[in-house]
């Protein structure tokens, strides 16, 4: 309760907070800061865009060193606190939620806007004046967007023709391995989408990456199935045409809710009560063996009576210890988790047509396989790499192009990529600043002009003049080449889809979106103020007392 309701006119805004509270307002003080940190955020990430990015070493605080040009990954890693860079972050990480990749165009994008921003208020333009020209030039784009499609994919289960898009997303992450990894991607994707009367949709959970390390990365495979990267428990280790019964308990004799006591008085009781315990257990091992079960996968501890059973019956048993790992496990066998002790019904039962330990790199690992087309719901990405780093860069790749899929069973649109897009884009913005009158024009223009970093950066990115580059994509485009984009195998301007180089039209328009709310967001603040951070004072570093 506050001690009085009087205010201090004399103290200002001070008076009505607590103390220890910081406040910033005005252009230099706040809307400034605010541009200045979300442009540093942009200028990081902004130099790993393309397949000739650089790469980024970071140490979080785990002391964990992580080494990727993937964008999400890095705002994640990079623990950012500055409130105006955070939305950066959050309109990222929001595009990255629903497509999976476009995040490093989001905050480059924005990043560009709002550092163009600075200018025209420097030229003593208003912030709600350049807010309503960006806005009128985001509306422009919407309208001519549509128009810059260069084909659509009508049948998302055609191989070749997923091959073809997903070659230039892992491209991006990781060039050299498209060719490899782009099959691998769309026969994992096509393996877990419904048959074909069915609508095409994917479910990006069921397309799991085992990440192996050692070994060359073209021993990568695609397996219809999945990967245990344990051992199994017992001294069975293959079994062809299996039929497989998952326990979501443990395989161990019951315990009593509450704790009793036992009197045993004679060495005769206590062999009678041991024997019990293991007939108990035997009469159930049977009756999971004469049901047909070749297979046991549990989710709880297994002991080593009910171990003993499973070898001697001839019983497979596999140890899950993640919930989410059995689940995917019954999507792949099509089992049904029982939270029951005992024999399956034919219904709760399984079937894998491959289930066999084999080792990998002197690593022992457990693969459930299915041959026969249908007969599963997830299919697994197996990636091989020398090192940690390479081998998670690998599976950020995989990822996006799984995702790439699951927007094309949406929208099957394309538009040309390499910059093409941006670049004609720019054009058609900048044609309406030249229309536009008042003010607004030179936030249209602007808009324009930050539209132009994406293909700037992939020249800059290769070694390729940047000023120049430009010139010639600029001139390309005012002859009408709508597909001239930056070719970075020839380190030249040429025709983009012609060689295959292609982008989802739906990330395209959402991160524009995203990256124009969030300048836009940036722009609008004009105060900032901040209360006294909670706790107490910090540790001194020796971790002892403080003086």
């Amino acid at each position: 309760m506050a001690k009085s309701m009087a205010y201090n006119q004399a103290a200002g805004l001070g008076g009505m907070l607590k103390s220890g509270h910081q406040m910033f307002s005005g252009l230099d003080e706040a809307v400034v800061r605010n541009i200045e940190a979300a442009q540093k955020i942009a200028e990081i990430v902004k130099t790993s865009m393309g397949p000739n990015g650089m790469k980024k070493l970071i140490v979080n605080h785990m002391d964990k060193v992580i080494v990727t040009s993937d964008a999400a990954t890095l705002l994640k890693e990079m623990e950012i606190q500055h409130p105006a860079a955070k939305m950066l972050e959050l309109a990222a990480e929001q595009q990255t939620a629903e497509f999976g990749d476009g995040s490093n165009f989001v905050v480059s994008f924005a990043g560009e806007l709002l550092k163009l921003a600075t200018d025209l208020l420097r030229m003593g333009l208003h912030t709600s004046e350049i807010v309503e020209g960006y806005r009128r030039a985001y509306e422009h784009c919407k309208e001519v967007m549509p128009s810059l499609k260069v084909e659509t994919v009508t049948d998302v289960r055609d191989e070749a023709a997923l091959v073809r898009v997903l070659r230039p997303v892992i491209m991006t992450k990781q060039q050299g391995f498209e060719e490899l990894l782009a099959p691998l991607v769309a026969r994992a994707c096509l393996t877990v989408m419904p048959p074909a009367p069915a609508a095409p949709k994917l479910n990006v959970d069921h397309v799991r990456i085992a990440k192996l390390r050692g070994g060359a990365t073209s021993a990568s495979a695609c397996l219809r199935g999945m990967v245990v990267l344990r051992d199994s428990e017992n001294a069975v280790k293959r079994v062809a045409d299996a039929k497989v019964t998952v326990f979501g308990c443990g395989l161990e004799a019951s315990a009593t809710e509450a704790k009793g006591t036992v009197l045993i008085k004679t060495a005769e009781e206590l062999l009678n009560y041991n024997k019990g315990e293991e007939r108990a257990m035997e009469d159930a091992i049977r009756a999971i063996a004469e049901s047909g079960c070749r297979v046991v996968a549990v989710g709880g501890s297994v002991s080593e009576m009910a171990l003993h059973f499973l070898t001697k019956y001839e019983v497979m048993c596999v140890k899950v210890p993640s919930k989410w790992e059995l689940r995917r496990l019954c999507a792949a066998v099509n089992a049904t988790a029982l939270v029951r002790v005992g024999a399956a019904t034919p219904d709760e039962m399984g079937h894998c047509d491959l289930v066999e330990v084999r080792e990998v790199a002197g690593r022992k690992i457990l693969v459930l396989e299915q041959t026969a087309a249908g007969d599963t719901r997830l299919a697994t990405v197996v990636l091989r790499a020398a090192t940690d780093s390479v081998i998670n860069d690998l599976a950020r790749a995989v990822d996006d192009a799984v995702n790439a899929v699951k927007t094309l069973c949406r929208d099957g649109a394309l538009v040309a990529g390499g910059g093409a897009f941006e670049a004609e884009l720019a054009k058609s913005v900048a044609e309406l600043g030249e229309r536009t009158a008042g003010l607004d024009q030179y936030a249209v223009r602007k808009f324009a002009e930050a539209l132009a970093v994406v293909p700037r950066t992939l020249a800059e990115t290769t070694g390729m003049p940047g000023t120049e580059t430009m010139a010639r994509l600029t001139a390309a485009h005012a002859r009408g080449e709508a597909g001239a984009g930056v070719d970075i195998d020839d380190s030249d301007v040429a025709d983009m889809p012609s060689k295959g180089v292609v982008d989802l039209y739906a990330c395209k328009e959402s991160a524009i979106r995203l990256a124009v709310d969030a300048a836009v967001t940036v722009l609008r603040v004009d105060q900032i103020i901040m209360s006294k951070q909670a706790g107490g004072p910090k540790a001194p570093p020796g971790g002892g007392p403080g003086m």
